[in-house]
């Protein structure tokens, strides 16, 4: 045997040995998943809460930026936004080992000061909400507060109030025509929540649009008037749609229809972004904010939370797939500066790949991919046994259902 056959035969056979233990072993404990967790957003959660957030966040932004004065201004609500959203299922949960719960209380009161900090004009780490870039990122704290009504009953009265001013201030900004129109949604959903007057018609304006006129079929809508090949269905689209449906349609008991079809069209797309997860935790790198690193499978997180996977995929198997994209991205080399601060990058430091928008915080979005700790560890989500996820079951060799295209019946 000559020598590159040797060698071929001795990759192809570790790669068997990889797909084989990537069948049995766990990816990722739960308190391996805390731990990352903790090593994300601690950072951001801890100073917001010592109004340190604007003293010790490191601001750098992509060197094809557009406005570096104003993107600079808005990085740390970006930060705190997206942090709070992903966690935001976490601090709801009750009980659990008492590690983790003495680390949740200490989230919990991060989270009510980092909060109170954020909204108080007075603070040092009081954040902008007035412009089209607050107006994303103030979407974030409405739906963690969507997604955590524990924060919003453990607030005190007049921070609460300054809560609602805050996010006020962002209905002075028409949305871009694209998934921006779910922000302003958002936004009024959690206004709507918590019985604090919204707006129905920047509801029916995100709704309608994106059911009537934008899905294009198979689990995927547009972004706007145009389709765009990248991960925004599942960063924005589908869990933002969702959180919108479900509020306004178990509240007033409208848009059943929509929440319907939504619901099916959320399984197929999370049946496909299971698919896209390799053996080995990568995926490809297409479309715009590939920096978001984790938070580009936002939706399929977003789906095993709220337990309505489709029966195609198992709990245990998006666990484990989930928990190798968090190993993949955040284990390697220069993922963190020396102070703990995320680079920009999707293996690493890697600036070139981010667009014209994207600073320190907007990086802070991979925390939605962690949604699944608002489970309990008995739920099967977390109690059942690893289980092969598509791909890694394909390239072992085992033999697998066809994939077949989503027909949506009218």
């Amino acid at each position: 045997m000559t020598k590159p056959n040797a060698l071929l035969l001795l990759l192809l056979l570790s790669f068997s040995v990889s797909a084989k233990a990537a069948d049995k072993a766990p990816t990722l404990s739960r308190k391996q998943w805390l731990a990352y967790l903790d090593r994300v957003a601690r950072p951001v959660m801890q100073n917001i809460s010592q109004n340190q957030l604007k003293a010790n966040m490191p601001v750098v932004t992509s060197g094809a930026i557009d406005n570096k004065e104003q993107r600079s201004k808005v990085a740390y609500l970006e930060a705190f936004g997206r942090t709070l959203c992903g966690i935001a299922p976490w601090l709801q949960l009750e009980g659990g080992n008492p590690s983790e719960v003495k680390m949740r209380d200490q989230y919990r009161q991060w989270a009510l000061q980092g909060i109170a900090n954020a909204v108080n004009p007075g603070a040092k780490d009081y954040l902008q909400w007035n412009g089209g870039q607050p107006l994303v990122d103030a979407s974030f704290v409405a739906l963690a507060l969507v997604r955590a009504p524990w924060l919003w009953e453990h607030l005190n009265k007049p921070v609460q109030q300054q809560i609602v001013t805050a996010l006020m201030i962002t209905r002075n900004t028409v949305p871009v025509y694209s998934n921006w129109i779910l922000f302003s949604g958002a936004i009024e959903a959690f206004f709507d929540k918590y019985d604090l007057g919204y707006d129905p018609v920047r509801i029916e304006f995100a709704v309608r649009e994106f059911t009537q006129h934008w899905y294009v079929g198979d689990g995927l809508y547009a972004d706007g008037m145009s389709f765009h090949l990248d991960y925004y269905n599942s960063i924005v689209i589908h869990p933002n749609l969702n959180a919108i449906l479900d509020e306004v349609s178990s509240k007033h008991k409208i848009y059943q229809h929509e929440r319907d079809n939504a619901k099916l069209i959320s399984q197929r797309y999370a049946q496909i972004l299971e698919g896209m997860i390799n053996a080995d935790g990568s995926y490809p790198a297409i479309g715009r904010s590939i920096v978001y690193r984790g938070g580009v499978f936002h939706h399929l997180a977003d789906m095993a939370y709220r337990k309505q996977l489709p029966s195609s995929i198992s709990p245990a198997q998006v666990r484990e797939a989930l928990g190798a994209v968090i190993k993949k991205t955040l284990n390697a080399p220069n993922t963190f500066n020396k102070d703990g601060w995320l680079n920009i990058g999707l293996y690493g430091n890697q600036p070139s790949l981010a667009e014209f928008y994207i600073t320190t915080g907007s990086l802070y979005i991979c925390t939605d991919i962690f949604m699944p700790l608002g489970l309990p560890e008995t739920d099967e989500f977390w109690s059942a046994p690893p289980a092969p996820w598509t791909s890694v079951k394909i390239w072992s060799g085992q033999d697998v259902p066809a994939d077949h295209a989503f027909e949506l019946k009218k």
